[in-house]
């Protein structure tokens, strides 16, 4: 069975840091080889092609070896879903396979042991009026998730985005909204994507700026729904409306935001994962970065 250094990964860990790992190749002997060589504390994968509608099948083998490695480990392990899902569409057929390609997710997700499944909010197309959208997802995603009633089914946790063109969701207030037209469903969770919620307007980077926002997501949201952290920095200015990552440190976010989440009551238990550019190399540093700084 691949393994992960029992050294990286404590259960007393407040905060457990990794990043988003390829498994073209293998779910276990890439994913796991790779979360290794960063010192991974957490990983997150693709089960499908993020930019596609294919519902692969896993492999038997690699998806038990994947579970029982992250058991053993106390590796928490989360699935991207696809970007192309977009509950808000106006278009029907994307509509449809939205719901094929998040149910997919979901399953593969209680398949190999994943904690949750994290989904981007989407956006009102064609021109929409914002509560026509909500109504719609409503109407495809809450049967979705009254189907998560297995004891090792996954949390589907939200993630904001960049607030380009008509999203559903890009501010911490955005997120009262969705919840209330999914009924705050106990399987609905966020993952609070730091550049998005930067680049939609909320200034990390200002006086207390983290610790403020994540104040507005919990009164929006209630306590207990913060379930993941995508960790990234900024390479454009708060309010830019662009989703540019920059590695953590090198962007306008800059250190000293990620050190106050990690001293916030929300992010309590909370794993961080890096989504930021450079490579095996510039994840490593990225991971090795966030641990210092909550080490501190």
């Amino acid at each position: 069975m691949v393994g992960v250094s029992s050294t990286s990964v404590s259960k007393r860990t407040r905060n457990p840091v990794g990043g988003h790992v390829p498994v073209a190749g293998g779910l276990a002997t890439v994913g796991l080889s790779y979360a290794r060589e960063l010192g991974a504390e957490t990983v997150q994968v693709f089960v499908a092609n993020p930019r596609g509608w294919a519902t692969p099948v896993g492999n038997p083998k690699q998806d038990e070896e994947f579970r029982a490695a992250c058991a053993e480990q106390s590796l928490p392990a989360y699935v991207h879903a696809p970007y192309l899902i977009n509950f808000g569409s106006h278009t029907a057929a994307t509509a449809e396979k939205s719901v094929e390609s998040m149910r997919h997710s979901l399953r593969r997700g209680r398949e190999i042991g994943a904690l949750g499944v994290v989904v981007h909010t989407g956006s009102a197309t064609g021109g929409r009026d914002r509560s026509v959208a909500l109504k719609q997802v409503r109407e495809t995603l809450l049967p979705l998730l009254d189907e998560l009633t297995h004891d090792d089914d996954p949390f589907l946790l939200l993630e904001s985005t960049a607030g380009q063109g008509a999203s559903l969701c890009s501010h911490t207030w955005d997120f009262g909204p969705y919840f209330e037209a999914l009924d705050a469903h106990p399987k609905l969770g966020v993952c609070l994507d730091t550049c998005h919620i930067f680049a939609a307007g909320h200034d990390l980077a200002g006086p207390s700026g983290m610790h403020r926002t994540l104040d507005l997501l919990v009164d929006t949201v209630g306590e207990g729904r913060l379930k993941l952290i995508h960790a990234n920095d900024s390479k454009d200015v708060v309010g830019a409306h662009k989703d540019r990552h920059a590695n953590i440190g090198a962007g306008h976010i800059g250190e000293d935001p990620f050190r106050a989440l990690f001293s916030h009551p929300a992010t309590a238990g909370v794993p961080l994962v890096i989504e930021t550019p450079g490579g095996k190399e510039g994840h490593a540093a990225d991971v090795a970065r966030l641990k210092e700084l909550r080490d501190r």
